[in-house]
């Protein structure tokens, strides 16, 4: 005998949730689709940003080894997230005489396979007074990270730096830090009289002060040069600076902090466009 159709669909309808409920308790869970990155994830900015930061130093064939690592540096992004050849680093991170001579051969390790691992690079552009340079890399543009908005950066606002600390001796590998912005404070402090001005500290009131972001992520030689990125968006708001800035900066002390500073990006964008 034929079943009654409203029955029948309301049996099978509870027979489907029935196993429905067996699925869930023998662990046969419904396949969900892959979730997205949510903003903010370290670990999915880690991956995606260090392609982009790369070891910087100079070239000599007759060197023993021939690239010789003076720092870290990232390529920038070009209009639009595009890939690019130029790359951003610290004046200190240069050797005497590599913004004009070409005796100084700058090079940047890229690795990934390529052989020879390192390319040969120029300066283009360079900030003494700032401690920032900018090199334009040999050969294919590679992918970039993006520079925040001027003046978007924020006291308390959560960070990671990365770099090649200590450089060779731990390895080509990138190294990421955390921290926040602790301060944004001048690069050159007011003296209380003539005799605590140091030659650095007269040039930097001269020429007119600028903004420092003071971190509270600790760097190590080898850093110098790096990005310091907001971690919400990506975007890069400073170049990480333990040389020339830090020194400027503490010179009144017998002995340096573990404070960490890092140069503003705007400087860094006026100084790309005078290339």
């Amino acid at each position: 005998m034929t079943e009654h159709l409203p029955g029948l669909v309301r049996r099978r309808a509870g027979l489907r949730a029935l196993g429905a409920v067996a699925c869930f308790f023998l662990g046969h869970r419904p396949q969900a689709a892959a979730a997205a990155e949510p903003a903010g994830d370290l670990r999915a900015l880690v991956r995606r940003h260090k392609a982009a930061v790369l070891p910087v130093g100079t070239y000599s064939p007759t060197d023993s080894p021939r690239f010789g690592f003076r720092g870290s540096g990232f390529v920038v992004a070009g209009e639009g997230g595009a890939h690019s050849r130029l790359l951003a680093t610290n004046f200190h991170v240069l050797p005497d005489g590599a913004e004009d001579s070409a005796s100084v051969r700058m090079a940047v390790w890229v690795g990934g396979g390529e052989t020879p691992p390192w390319r040969l690079a120029r300066v283009v552009a360079a900030d003494r007074f700032r401690d920032l340079a900018v090199l334009e890399l040999e050969g294919p543009a590679l992918a970039g990270l993006v520079l925040a908005a001027d003046d978007t950066v924020q006291e308390g606002q959560a960070i990671a730096l990365m770099g090649f600390p200590i450089g060779s001796v731990l390895g080509y590998s990138v190294v990421t830090h955390r921290g926040i912005v602790s301060s944004i404070t001048a690069a050159a402090l007011p003296a209380a009289n003539a005799r605590q001005l140091d030659p650095r500290a007269v040039s930097r009131l001269r020429e007119g002060n600028f903004q420092l972001l003071q971190l509270d992520a600790t760097a190590y030689p080898g850093n110098s040069g790096g990005p310091v990125f907001d971690v919400e968006s990506g975007h890069v708001v400073g170049v990480l600076s333990s040389g020339l800035v830090k020194a400027g900066r503490e010179s009144a002390l017998s002995s340096p902090t573990g404070i960490t500073y890092a140069v503003p990006v705007a400087p860094l964008r006026a100084l790309m466009r005078q290339r």
